[in-house]
């Protein structure tokens, strides 16, 4: 399975994707799930991807030939003129893949659908973040709905409502979408490090703050183990319940 989060801040976009894919317990594997195109000055692109992995293999794969060699009716996300567009040209890609896949219209529970996450910023405009569905539709974050998660998003939703806050600076955003993986990671095998992180600051139209975090990554493992010792506190801090 997956988890990937995609957060619009003041300061602009963070995403972070796990990397784990299986198909039983016996066959466990290590995929990228974040994509990032860019060309500095004028555009950054974020995507991440949830679901069958030969349908967002596919999807990516596309995605930079149509960079290569751009199709008449089909141009590349590094030639729309807005994110909007871009949403759109990822959304009927993911539509046409599936169905070629599948041999039927599109559907939320095919076995070959997936959903995707893409953000980002193309000059002239604001950073934008959008939801595209196996279907091909699509929403984008709004000051209501800041942020996005596919995959297994409900083990660590209830951490996100809680701690998000739309003026918060990076680093207070990554420990909190951090703190949601630590507790999916927790919660659920199928879901997986090493973890692959991107903060885009808005207006920058460049790739600045990357990092993967792997198995053995000590700042995760120290958060880990200080959210745990800090719920236990919490906990006992507590009025006691009484029958």
């Amino acid at each position: 399975m997956t988890y990937c989060v995609g957060m619009r801040l003041d300061k602009g976009l963070v995403f972070m994707s796990d990397t784990r894919t299986n198909s039983g317990v016996d066959n466990v594997f290590t995929f990228r799930k974040m994509f990032t195109w860019s060309k500095p000055g004028d555009r950054v692109i974020t995507l991440m991807t949830a679901g069958n992995l030969g349908t967002t293999q596919a999807v990516v794969s596309l995605l930079d030939e149509r960079m290569k060699v751009p199709e008449e009716r089909k141009p590349s996300i590094l030639e729309v003129p807005t994110m909007f567009q871009v949403a759109k040209l990822v959304g009927d890609t993911l539509k046409e893949t599936v169905a070629t896949q599948s041999g039927t219209a599109p559907t939320a529970n095919s076995t070959f659908s997936a959903t995707i996450i893409v953000g980002g910023q193309i000059a002239g405009s604001e950073p934008r973040l959008f939801l595209i569905y196996p279907e091909g539709n699509f929403i984008e974050a709004t000051d209501e709905n800041p942020y996005f998660q596919i995959g297994e998003a409900k083990y660590g939703r209830p951490i996100l409502l809680r701690g998000y806050d739309r003026t918060m600076d990076f680093e207070a955003a990554v420990k909190l979408i951090l703190l949601s993986f630590d507790s999916t990671l927790k919660a659920n095998l199928s879901v997986g490090m090493p973890l692959d992180l991107l903060a885009y600051e808005a207006d920058s139209l460049s790739v600045e703050h990357e990092k993967r975090f792997e198995k053995d990554d000590a700042y995760f493992a120290g958060l880990s183990e200080a959210w745990g010792d800090a719920l236990r506190s919490g906990m006992h801090s507590l009025p006691d319940f009484e029958f």
